[in-house]
């Protein structure tokens, strides 16, 4: 199975989601199209966007949840 190159990821399908209850002007947001994910500011939606591969993002999710990215 080929990598999905992540230069050719199409953001006219995105659907941007912030966090439940989140009404910032400034918010992270996540998009999930096709086989990559894409995370953008809120306040510009024009910017630019960081792009991961499912298996990045995973170990993204999993390492928040672990505490890997704790103040403390």
């Amino acid at each position: 199975m080929g990598q999905h190159p992540k230069g050719d990821f199409d953001l006219t399908r995105a659907v941007w989601q912030r966090a439940e209850g989140d009404t910032s002007d400034s918010a992270v947001e996540v998009a999930f199209v096709d086989d990559l994910i894409g995370m953008r500011n809120s306040a510009e939606p024009d910017g630019p966007v960081l792009v991961f591969t499912q298996a990045e993002w995973d170990a993204f999710v999993a390492g928040a949840q672990d505490g890997e990215f704790d103040l403390d």
